[in-house]
């Protein structure tokens, strides 16, 4: 397997396994199943649409996007305007994944429905980020207009 096969076969079971969906590991459904509670085993997150626009945001270093559908926007302050690439969006059962190249490199990207904090304002986002792009780790944020984040709009 390549680097990047691997890279999103790690990607693909942690939203396969729908991690942080439950606050009780203990609550699993009946005849063995260890689907997330309340969900059938072929279910796939859907909580946000490939028509939707997904918008997120990391720090140190800053970066932030967004993706609607198979186009992802990835900026930074060097790029304000961002880069756009085609990616391979993949509903799994805990959250989303979003898989491309940005100049040249592997962009790999999950979205879970966990609460999360950039750490440097007061919102509150309903997503949690995880991008890695080459050999590069980032965490983030994200949050979509059915689903903002909570706090000021300018902190």
């Amino acid at each position: 397997m390549t680097g990047r096969t691997l890279t999103l076969a790690a990607g693909m079971a942690l939203l396969l396994c729908g991690c942080g969906e439950r606050s009780d590991p203990a609550v699993i459904a009946e005849e063995g199943d260890a689907s997330p509670a309340g969900s059938a085993p072929e279910e796939t997150y859907d909580d946000i649409r490939a028509d939707e626009t997904l918008r997120f945001t990391g720090t140190e270093p800053f970066w932030g996007g967004e993706a609607t559908g198979r186009t992802l926007t990835y900026s930074t302050p060097e790029d304000q305007d961002g880069t756009a690439i085609q990616v391979e969006r993949f509903a799994g059962r805990g959250g989303l994944a979003f898989s491309g190249l940005l100049e040249g490199e592997d962009f790999d990207m999950t979205v879970t429905p966990l609460a999360c904090s950039d750490g440097m304002s007061d919102r509150t986002y309903p997503f949690t980020v995880t991008l890695k792009i080459g050999e590069d780790n980032r965490k983030g944020c994200g949050w979509t207009e059915r689903q903002p984040f909570e706090g000021s709009e300018n902190p």
